[in-house]
């Protein structure tokens, strides 16, 4: 069993930034690819990026490529994202997922065994 919390969320004017936190409990952390959802009011969550157990390897949606980075931190049993140049459509809760079964990551929600509890991210324009 793997416990996330995020943190990290708030009220940001466009193109500022933000970082955003996973914690997580367990050593088995380690070993799980870890992923980042979005949702926003009304909309299906949606998938943000994705990074391998190790680190090596990263994806992310190309609504996000350039703009944010997925980092890792298994020594601390940490996920970040951290988010650049924020654009209003960024607004949505954030939700950390840990995947026990592929060792990168993947783009859909249902592969995620692990979830947060989200933290909101409000982008004014």
């Amino acid at each position: 069993q793997v416990q996330l919390v995020e943190s990290g969320g708030g009220l940001v004017q466009a193109g500022g930034s933000l970082r955003l936190s996973c914690a997580a409990s367990g050593r088995s952390f380690r070993t799980y690819a870890m992923g980042w959802f979005r949702q926003a009011p009304g909309q299906e969550r949606e998938f943000v990026g994705s990074i391998s157990w190790n680190g090596e390897y990263t994806d992310y949606a190309d609504s996000v490529k350039g703009r944010f980075t997925i980092s890792r931190d298994n020594a601390k049993n940490m996920v970040y994202l951290q988010m650049n140049n924020l654009k209003s459509d960024d607004t949505a809760v954030y939700y950390c997922a840990a995947d026990r079964t592929s060792p990168y990551g993947r783009v859909w929600d249902t592969a995620y065994d692990f979830w947060g509890q989200g933290t909101q991210v409000t982008v004014s324009s």
